[in-house]
C-alpha cells in the first residue's frame, strides 16, 4: 500500500512500519482514506543485474488535501515499511486529481532497485 503524509511526519531511514501519525486527511470528499491506496501491478523483475519493482500509478479523484511525502508498506506483513518517498515540498490538490506517477521500471529509474 501507499500512504500519504503531511510535512509534520517523521519519515526516514528509521521508519519501520506504517503509522497514522501525521497521515493526511481529505479536507472534502472521500478521495483519501486512512491507510492509503493499494498498489497494483506489482511486478518484481530484473533489468540487467538489478532487481526492480514497479507499481501502477495511483490517482485520487475529487481530492482536496496537501501531502509532503509517502510511505510504501506491506500491509500483509505487519505493515512493515518498504520505501519512504519525499515529495520535496508540499503538494496540494483542491477538488481535483492527485496522481502519484511511478518512474520507468528499469535499472536506472525504478522506484525500488536492488543491485
Amino acid at each position: 500500500k501507499i500512504a500519504l503524509y503531511t510535512s509534520s511526519a517523521s519519515l526516514g531511514a528509521a521508519t519501520t512500519a506504517y503509522s497514522t501519525s501525521n497521515e493526511i486527511s481529505n479536507t472534502s470528499g472521500s478521495a483519501y482514506t486512512a491507510g492509503g491506496a493499494t498498489l497494483t501491478s506489482v511486478t518484481p523483475t530484473t533489468s540487467g543485474t538489478t532487481a526492480i519493482c514497479d507499481f501502477a500509478d495511483v490517482s485520487y479523484t475529487s481530492a482536496s488535501f496537501t501531502a509532503n511525502g509517502a510511505l510504501i508498506y506491506n500491509d500483509t506483513q505487519s505493515d512493515k515499511a518498504v520505501a519512504v518517498i519525499a515529495f520535496g515540498s508540499d503538494k496540494t490538490v483542491t477538488s481535483g486529481t492527485f496522481t502519484i506517477q511511478f518512474p520507468t521500471a528499469d535499472a536506472s529509474n525504478a522506484i525500488i532497485r536492488i543491485a
